[in-house]
């Protein structure tokens, strides 16, 4: 007898088929940045600070916590981070954060006359 060697067939799975990618626009999410998200990343320059990090802006104040010079470099749009935004299904967003703080507005159309009645 001769065994002929089986081929598997490997499913590809939804998270495996899920490229993350950075789009145009913000597709997952709200388009500005949540206060979790918020937390998380002053949270983690903070503790990037506190470890010695250097900071990326030119203080001219007095000493400041961590926690304040992670605030000011957030409200700056200094820091080169992305927030990946993630859905059940596995499909992720890789979003920079620059995107998120200042938020593209839609042009306001001019209102008509019959909308204001």
């Amino acid at each position: 007898m001769v065994k002929v060697a089986r081929r598997e067939r490997t499913r590809v799975t939804t998270r495996e088929a899920a490229i993350t990618r950075e789009p145009d626009s913000i597709e997952i999410g709200p388009p500005k940045l949540t206060r979790f998200e918020k937390a998380r990343v002053v949270g983690a320059r903070a503790l990037q600070i506190s470890m010695g990090a250097p900071v990326l802006l030119d203080l001219k104040q007095g000493l400041l916590s961590p926690i304040d010079v992670a605030l000011l470099e957030l409200d700056e749009g200094v820091l080169p981070i992305s927030i990946r935004r993630s859905l059940p299904d596995g499909t992720s967003q890789n979003i920079p954060l620059k995107w998120l703080l200042h938020p593209v507005e839609e042009e306001k159309k001019p209102r008509s006359k019959k909308e204001d009645e």
